[in-house]
């Protein structure tokens, strides 16, 4: 007599449910549970050999990870367990007596699986190809790289990478560069980053940037003159009356919800504990930001100095000190 504690029974079909304590597992033949059996067992013994394969090439090619003959040696390894992996799981699912579909989706299903980054990456390049987001020449921020686009791949998307000013010098990934000018190096992103991080375009729609300048001053000095040096430094150098800006602001607000900006330069003034500080803002192109302000600050300071005004800090002024008298004591003092 049959006991409910039997470990696994089935119905004499082998397409019959599987039976485990007396539980029927719904949905799980004899044949399926066969298979499921010999997939676990091909994966285990591939991997295991993989793993043996690379123990004794590492051995043999000593442990420098940089060595390409180590290098190809895994790639090749790596090409050949997915060739035989994908061929055991083919004849395992795949039999005279097995619709095809079936094995043609378990093999979709897990290729969606592997390479989902892979097709999200080759989705955001359609989508990038659409204009809307960045294109080759633009600078950009993507994720966390700053840069221009050199090179724009089906999977990856190529900067190189530069600067940044000192107020954001400590950001994430951090460069020796304080300024937005070139590193030197070539940085590769994931075209999937758009669709997870913000893209930071300085050039796509609207080809400048609005800057700023402060300056500290004493309370003491006169702050109508040195607003009047920050306006004609910014009139000299930065964009002042430039039809080009104009157009290219009015179509930004043509295609976007913005507020009213104006290009033409001002000077702010906000009162501290220490100093009067007027921040100069005016508008510059994106690119050679650097040699602008450079300009501009030279001519501010000889403005300073021929106005005799410097520029105020934290520092401690003595304005006095008091007279020391020293006495000569007599004998026994």
């Amino acid at each position: 007599m049959a006991s409910d504690w039997t470990l696994l029974s089935s119905a004499p079909d082998t397409q019959g449910p599987v039976e485990v304590f007396g539980v029927t597992l719904v949905g799980i033949s004899v044949t399926t549970g066969v298979k499921v059996l010999f997939t676990l067992v091909l994966l285990g013994v591939v991997l295991l050999v993989r793993q043996l394969i690379l123990m004794a090439l590492r051995r043999v090619l000593g442990g420098e990870v940089a060595d390409p003959r180590r290098f190809w040696a895994r790639q090749g390894l790596q090409l050949v367990v997915a060739v035989v992996l994908v061929i055991g799981v083919i004849s395992i699912w795949v039999t005279p007596d097995t619709d095809i579909t079936t094995g043609v989706g378990l093999i979709s299903a897990g290729l969606a699986f592997a390479l989902q980054q892979v097709i999200v990456s080759l989705a955001a390049f359609f989508v990038i190809l659409r204009g809307d987001t960045f294109a080759i020449g633009d600078r950009i921020t993507l994720g966390g790289v700053r840069g221009d686009v050199v090179k724009l791949g089906f999977l990856r998307t190529t900067i190189m990478e530069m600067g940044q000013p000192p107020s954001v010098a400590a950001a994430d990934p951090a460069v020796w560069v304080n300024s937005r000018q070139y590193t030197g190096r070539l940085v590769t992103v994931t075209n999937g980053a758009i669709f997870s991080d913000p893209v930071y375009n300085y050039s796509r729609d609207f080809p400048y940037l609005w800057e700023e300048i402060v300056l500290p001053i004493s309370y003491r000095d006169e702050a109508a003159v040195v607003e009047s040096i920050l306006m004609s430094a910014a009139a000299a150098h930065a964009i002042v009356d430039d039809p080009a800006a104009e157009r290219s602001l009015m179509s930004m607000r043509s295609r976007y919800a913005m507020s009213d900006a104006s290009v033409d330069p001002s000077v702010y003034w906000r009162l501290t504990d220490n100093w009067l500080e007027l921040s100069l803002r005016f508008l510059v192109p994106v690119r050679g930001v650097r040699e602008i302000k450079d300009r501009m600050s030279r001519d501010i300071l000889r403005g300073l100095d021929d106005a005799g005004i410097a520029i105020a800090s934290a520092t401690v002024e003595i304005v006095g000190v008091p007279t020391v008298k020293f006495r000569s004591g007599g004998e026994g003092d």
